[in-house]
């Protein structure tokens, strides 16, 4: 392969490399940073479904709370509803 034409195809690939990198990570911000009410502490206030009460917790990069419990129907759809902005707060 010519020098010139490889040179081309790793800049193209690296370029196209670090605009993935970019917009991955501004989707992945965009998910947690979603418009829940947050207190003073920067934790999202969501009514907990499971245990019925209010909570102020703080929330992972995957759009878990920190009282997240795998497997469990009520956490696994607080999740979901956390990621799209949609849990029911206070």
């Amino acid at each position: 392969m010519d020098d010139r034409l490889e040179r081309f195809v790793r800049t193209a690939f690296r370029s196209a490399g670090h605009r993935y990198a970019e917009a991955r990570e501004a989707y992945r911000e965009g998910q947690t940073a979603a418009d829940l009410p947050r207190d003073e502490a920067g934790r999202v206030r969501i009514v907990c479904r499971r245990a019925a009460e209010r909570r102020a917790v703080a929330v992972d990069d995957e759009g878990r709370p920190d009282c997240f419990e795998s497997g469990h129907p009520d956490c696994e759809g607080c999740a979901e509803d956390v990621r799209e902005g949609v849990v029911e707060t206070w």
